[in-house]
C-alpha cells in the first residue's frame, strides 16, 4: 500500500515539474511575439489619438478664423469723429 502512494506522489511531482518547464519553455518563444502584437496595438491607438487631436485643432482654428471674419463684417463702418471746441 506504501509503494503505491510513494510512486504516485513522485508521479505527481513529476508531472508538475514537467509542466512547469513546459510553460517556461512556451513563454520563452510566445512572449516575445505576445509583448510585440501589444506594443503594435498600443502604437496604433497612440497613433489614432494623435491624429483625432489634430483634426480638432485643425477645426478649432478654421471655426476662430471664420468667427473672426464673420465679426469683422458685422461691425460695420468705421466713423472718424472731430472735436468741436
Amino acid at each position: 500500500m506504501e509503494m503505491a502512494s510513494g510512486s504516485s506522489l513522485l508521479r505527481t511531482i513529476a508531472i508538475i515539474i514537467l509542466c512547469y518547464y513546459l510553460f517556461k519553455f512556451l513563454m520563452r518563444i510566445f512572449a516575445p511575439i505576445l509583448m510585440q502584437k501589444a506594443v503594435n496595438k498600443m502604437q496604433e491607438k497612440m497613433q489614432e489619438q494623435y491624429r483625432q487631436q489634430q483634426e480638432q485643432q485643425q477645426n478649432n482654428s478654421s471655426q476662430t478664423t471664420q468667427s473672426q471674419s464673420k465679426e469683422k463684417k458685422i461691425v460695420g463702418d468705421y466713423i472718424d469723429y472731430e472735436e468741436i471746441k
